[in-house]
C-alpha cells in the first residue's frame, strides 16, 4: 500500500494539490477573491452576493493583469480571457 501527501486549501475544501505552494497560492487567490468580494459590494450594493464573488475570483484569477493596468497600462486588460472562453 502507498502512501500520497496531498494539500487542501483551507478555503476550498474539495480541491486537493499534489504540491504545498500551488495549494498555498490557491489559498492566496482565494482569499484577495473574498476581500474584492467585499469591496466590490460596498461600492456597488446592488450586486447580489453571488455576482460579488464571481467578480472577486475572476479579478484575482487575474490579478497581474489588473496589476498592470493599475500601474498606467490599461492595455494590460485586453491580454484577458474573453467570456466565452473556458479557461477565465
Amino acid at each position: 500500500m502507498a502512501v500520497e501527501v496531498v494539500y487542501r486549501s483551507s478555503r476550498d475544501l474539495e480541491r486537493l494539490f499534489m504540491d504545498k505552494a500551488e495549494a498555498d497560492r490557491h489559498d492566496k487567490m482565494l482569499e484577495l477573491a473574498e476581500t474584492l468580494a467585499a469591496v466590490l459590494q460596498q461600492a456597488a450594493p446592488s450586486l447580489n452576493e453571488q455576482q460579488a464573488e464571481d467578480l472577486g475570483i475572476y479579478m484575482a484569477r487575474h490579478r497581474e493583469l489588473f496589476a498592470k493596468a493599475f500601474r498606467n497600462n490599461p492595455e494590460a486588460l485586453a491580454e484577458l480571457p474573453k467570456p466565452d472562453d473556458a479557461s477565465n
